[in-house]
């Protein structure tokens, strides 16, 4: 992972302005710190429309945080092994942010994202937790939208289900994996054992 990167995702403190952000002030990447019930309870607010909500508030996030480490980038002409790099950085970049244990898995038709200890896992006895779920999806399908890359996404697997984690499967729509980019097992960025 770029140095660049690495500041990026340092969270500093605006003690004047009691606001917590990523990296240098003037990115305007501001934090906003929200209790997994608060989402739940917003669900419940939202009622039949949740759903689509939550899809689209992940989605926004996903894409927001890719255009604030990879502006100016043109994901076209970009080759499928720097696409997964990158992948698995975010990945990287959400569980240091506490969204929970992330790991890629690169298939030869699809990508599986699994996280471990989810949001959703503190909230395991309120039905209404599956909401996060939705959260999760949105953000992975807006990283694969500003990534260019055509999918379609299905929770294959969910603690809340008794699943030990949370599991999306993006079936690539139209394209398959070189086999030099398929995993055997999951993957994860290599910038934490760097520390």
């Amino acid at each position: 992972m770029s140095k660049r990167l690495k500041k990026e995702l340092q969270v500093m403190i605006d003690e004047k302005l009691g606001q917590l952000f990523f990296g240098d002030k003037k990115k305007d990447m501001r934090l906003l710190m929200l209790r997994p019930i608060d989402l739940i309870e917003f669900s419940e607010f939202a009622g039949s429309n949740a759903d689509d909500i939550l899809i689209w508030v992940g989605k926004t996030l996903g894409r927001a945080y890719m255009d604030k480490f990879f502006y100016n980038k043109e994901w076209s002409k970009e080759s499928m092994a720097t696409r997964k790099e990158v992948i698995l950085g975010n990945l990287e970049a959400l569980e240091l942010m506490g969204f929970g244990e992330m790991n890629g898995a690169f298939k030869k038709t699809n990508i599986l994202i699994s996280v471990r200890d989810s949001l959703a896992s503190e909230e395991s006895d309120n039905i209404m937790a599956k909401n996060l779920c939705l959260l999760y999806q949105g953000l992975f399908s807006g990283m694969f939208e500003t990534l260019q890359l055509d999918v379609d996404v299905e929770e294959i697997e969910c603690i809340l289900l008794g699943h030990e984690k949370c599991v999306f499967k993006f079936d690539l729509i139209g394209e398959e994996l070189e086999d030099g980019i398929i995993d055997s097992e999951e993957t994860v960025s290599g910038f934490l054992s760097t520390l």
